[in-house]
């Protein structure tokens, strides 16, 4: 018998876990190096992923991000957009004054010298109120959602877009921002509204949103 023979309780000299090689990771494929192994020292890092396609908008912003305003046209003038929402006005209040003088006119004024709301917001006046805000939250809701542009953002050469794309705003969209515009403005706190919105044109950052943008998620920007 041969004294090559391993001895009892010994495993085989193939089978010694501690004679075996470790297996050699398989050789990278397109110049790419293993997984997990590090650049070289000094080597330059891999460029970041492209931004999805047809973004307008950019990713968005924070820390290391790009610019929130990347791709996007530019914003509209704060005093643009005042005179667009002026024109607006003057188009719808107008008429609707004209309309109103034969049932005594939107305008419920005290003979007597008054400042024309003592006593209380009366029924006439509440009701030409809402007739406004049912024509104004129309004209704005037809029109945004139509191509973006009412007759004053149009003159002006602005347009309402949906803040995540660039499209033109949905019904749904267009109807919520005429309602938060107009609403409190016509019917509750009309001096203060307007105040707040022309504020947060001229200070909100990075979008002018105004709160009529935030609540439908829009932002106003030049048109060509």
């Amino acid at each position: 018998m041969s004294n090559d023979q391993p001895t009892p309780g010994q495993p085989p000299e193939d089978d010694d876990p501690f004679l075996k090689k470790p297996q050699e990771p398989p050789p990278p494929s397109d110049g790419q190096p293993p997984s997990g192994s590090q650049p070289p020292y000094g080597s330059a890092p891999p460029p970041p992923p492209p931004p999805p396609p047809n973004d307008p908008y950019g990713s968005g912003g924070g820390f290391g991000a790009p610019d929130p305003l990347a791709g996007m046209p530019p914003l509209a003038e704060p005093g643009k957009r005042i005179l667009a929402r002026l024109i607006d006005f003057l188009i719808i209040s107008i008429p609707l004054y004209l309309i109103s003088l034969p049932w005594g006119g939107a305008i419920d004024v005290d003979g007597d010298g008054g400042d024309g709301f003592d006593g209380a917001y009366s029924g006439h006046q509440f009701l030409w109120s809402f007739i406004g805000l049912v024509v104004y939250v129309a004209y704005d809701t037809y029109f945004t959602h139509k191509d973006g542009r009412t007759l004053g953002k149009r003159l002006l050469k602005l347009r309402v877009a949906m803040l995540n794309d660039g499209r033109v705003p949905d019904t749904g969209a267009a109807l919520m921002r005429a309602v938060v515009l107009w609403a409190p403005a016509l019917l509750c706190c009309p001096c203060l509204w307007w105040l707040i919105n022309i504020v947060l044109m001229f200070t909100d950052k990075p979008y002018r949103q105004g709160l009529q943008d935030k609540a439908a998620k829009t932002v106003v920007v030049t048109a060509r």
